[in-house]
């Protein structure tokens, strides 16, 4: 599509040429004063973190805010009111709700048809209209428009398509081991909405801490700690940014904070020795409180996704489980059968974990080392995979998630893993060598999985795990992930090898800061 690119003194023309098949126009009486005209160049695509999918050329000015210029929505389009004010508010415009469009004004609408998160952006004639199926697609129009501003001072003339490649793009933040205020989760929620991201998980509880008001069992919550109140404006926050916060209570492990004030519930060995963060799971007590938890949250948290964590539950890593804890694998033959191990009595409890929250409209999430093969108990098959690595006990490989036909999101640790401290072979990642090496098919290590399981990756997430937890401070942190966070979003949004170099892209990130 070529549009109109001239100034008002000219003829309406298509790439500067009159329009095929039309009269030529009568000849003008000759004007004392020569009538000014401007040829603009080709436009180009907006830079912008991500990059946008298409966008199609055309000469002319393009849209800057300026006097007189506001944000309108259209008729029927009601609903996108907190994306105008929003939009009006960050480039210091007026907002004049549903009325008609004029010069200098950006435009929403909703009614196009395309995917939920899809919108196209129309730049001509001194004004911008972004259009979209459902208010996120056009909300993330006008996070294109803001960066197009901020990064050339305009909206290049033209007209974007664009979309994301996955339809799960987060960050993770471990709060329960270090403490993180209510305002800087805020400010990462502005930061993830500028760059498309859509998901927000909170890991808040674990060996060190429970992080989150509890009115159920305020005996486990850590001092420093989100009320309730707090954990609400952060919802309805990520909720007018397109962002859905998932909550996670893992279990049957890390649950350290929880077994602190309740220790009769502390799985010990046949020698009667504790073992670190695992609940006892042949205890109905046990499921009795954590089941009691979920519910509380589940009425705090009304987003589409619920995290139940699922990992590193030592009793199965030690060399022989049923061994070191017949009394486990006694109930756990009672259950399913003379087979049965302990590991099939741990994905019993993910799946009756599940079997709560259910009902309640979430869908489910957990951890790949709580996946186990060769079990005469599988885990549900609507549990999408967060696959994390592969170094546990076990170690599968993604492909035989993929194979047994289940969705997954990659959470790889060889590149989106930020472990306070860097404990163990953790080390740092970088945004260039995510920028540069990492897909979402790049799940385990650096080798990526076939192109044909493409559909049953739905995404991926950037990790925040905070081992050491006074390695570094809030701010270091959020420094820390920035730069990771937007190729991260680049990767998951543009499936395109990037058109920039590092250097480009990290120049373009400083004009966006």
């Amino acid at each position: 599509m070529t549009l109109t690119g001239c100034s008002s003194d000219e003829p309406a023309t298509t790439g500067g040429q009159a329009r095929s098949g039309s009269k030529a126009p009568a000849a003008a009486s000759p004007s004392p004063t020569p009538s000014p005209s401007r040829t603009y160049p080709l436009s180009k695509a907006p830079a912008t973190i991500p990059s946008v999918r298409t966008h199609e050329a055309a000469r002319g000015p393009g849209w800057r805010p300026g006097p007189g210029g506001g944000v309108v929505v259209a008729k029927g389009s009601e609903a996108l009111a907190d994306e105008g004010k929003l939009l009006a508010d960050e480039l210091k415009l007026g907002y004049r709700g549903a009325v008609a469009a004029r010069a200098g004004d950006v435009e929403l609408a909703l009614g196009a048809a395309g995917e939920p998160a899809s919108y196209t952006a129309l730049t001509t004639g001194g004004r911008v209209r972004i259009t979209g199926p459902d208010e996120a697609g056009v909300f993330y129009g006008t996070r294109t428009l803001k960066q197009a501003v901020k990064s050339g001072g305009a909206m290049p003339e033209g007209v974007i398509r664009d979309r994301p490649d996955r339809p799960q793009r987060g960050l993770m933040v471990d709060i329960a081991r270090k403490h993180f205020s209510a305002a800087w989760i805020e400010d990462r929620l502005r930061e993830m909405a500028d760059i498309k991201l859509n998901q927000l998980g909170l890991h808040f509880s674990d060996d060190q801490g429970f992080r989150i008001e509890s009115d159920s069992h305020p005996e486990i919550v850590s001092r420093e700690h989100l009320t309730k109140a707090e954990v609400r404006r952060i919802i309805d926050l990520a909720a007018r940014l397109h962002i859905t916060v998932i909550p996670e209570i893992d279990s049957p492990g890390h649950l350290g904070a929880v077994l602190a004030a309740h220790p009769q519930l502390q799985l010990r060995d046949a020698a009667g020795s504790p073992v670190r963060g695992a609940i006892d799971i042949g205890q109905p007590a046990s499921a009795q409180i954590v089941d009691e938890l979920l519910k509380e949250y589940a009425e705090l948290f009304p987003g589409a996704y619920w995290h139940l964590g699922g990992d590193e539950y030592q009793a199965l890593t030690r060399k022989n489980p049923e061994a070191s804890f017949p009394q486990l694998a006694a109930i756990a033959r009672q259950d399913f059968g003379p087979q049965a191990r302990v590991q099939d009595l741990a994905t019993a409890w993910v799946n009756d974990r599940a079997a709560v929250v259910r009902p309640l409209g979430s869908k489910l999430k957990a951890w790949n080392d709580g996946f186990f093969r060769g079990g005469v108990v599988n885990a549900d098959k609507d549990l999408e995979v967060e696959y994390w690595t592969g170094k546990e006990i076990g170690a599968r490989p993604p492909l035989e998630y993929l194979q047994e036909g289940r969705r997954l999101v990659n959470v790889n640790d060889e590149y989106l893993y930020y472990v306070l401290g860097q404990p163990q072979t953790f080390v740092y990642p970088t945004g260039r060598r995510i920028y540069e090496q990492w897909t979402p098919f790049v799940i385990r290590g650096t080798q990526p999985v076939p192109r044909k399981y493409s559909s049953q990756i739905l995404g991926g997430r950037f990790a925040v795990w905070c081992d050491l937890s006074n390695s570094q401070t809030q701010a270091q942190v959020a420094r820390g992930i920035a730069m990771p966070l937007r190729a991260t979003a680049q990767k998951l949004w543009d499936p395109r090898t990037p058109a920039r170099s590092w250097q480009q892209f990290e120049l373009l990130a400083g004009k966006l800061s």
